[in-house]
């Protein structure tokens, strides 16, 4: 299930959205945006999701799951190849949003977006009126919210591809160039999850 609306009374307050991303940076692995409406129960202490121990990530990212409106959305190496990581970054937020949106009493007065560019303009399909936050996820609720769900959603399935592609420490490394992965990838080449369009992984596989 990659949405979800608990039993949540929006009430009349306008509709406000929080949106990010985790995985611009990794050679392997999708990169997974997240988007969220707060509910009235949300779990306090809502942080950048960089700021937070693993342990507290978690139980956030649980109960965010289970009292606030989210949706995330997955684009997986071979788009991210095709259309480039920034693409496919704007391509994540927009259908996370949208999948969101259906799942709302109306449509959001504001969709918030950590970072300095949104969608608007640069992907097809976006339609929301939009504002960029640097540093966002550190100060608006709405983004650390989606911040911590995009971050804890994408190392589940970096733990579940290490389990298939044991050489390259994804359970540790969630895919960036560490150099337990590069030394992996030297003797082992790449795999199906790598990005090929990566210039590491790009130079490995020309050897």
């Amino acid at each position: 299930m990659q949405s979800g609306t608990p039993q949540i009374e929006f009430g009349a307050a306008p509709l406000v959205v929080g949106v990010d991303e985790a995985g611009r940076g990794p050679l392997a692995g999708p990169v997974v945006a997240a988007a969220v409406v707060l509910g009235p129960s949300c779990p306090k202490g809502l942080d950048d999701s960089k700021r937070l121990s693993s342990k507290r990530r978690a139980t956030l990212d649980e109960g965010i799951r289970a009292s606030c409106a989210w949706a995330v959305a997955v684009i997986e190496p071979p788009e991210i190849d095709r259309i480039n990581i920034f693409a496919a970054t704007m391509q994540a937020m927009t259908e996370a949003v949208g999948r969101l949106v259906r799942l709302l009493p109306g449509s959001p007065q504001s969709v918030l977006i950590d970072g300095n560019m949104t969608p608007h303009g640069r992907c097809d399909g976006w339609c929301w009126p939009a504002r960029a936050i640097v540093g966002g996820d550190g100060i608006e609720p709405a983004i650390s919210a989606a911040s911590i769900i995009a971050k804890e959603w994408r190392d589940r399935l970096m733990v579940e591809a290490a389990a298939t592609h044991p050489h390259y420490g994804w359970e540790r490394n969630k895919g960036y160039g560490t150099a337990e992965h590069m030394e992996a990838l030297r003797l082992h080449g790449p795999t199906p999850l790598h990005r090929r369009s990566f210039a590491p992984v790009a130079q490995l596989s020309l050897l």
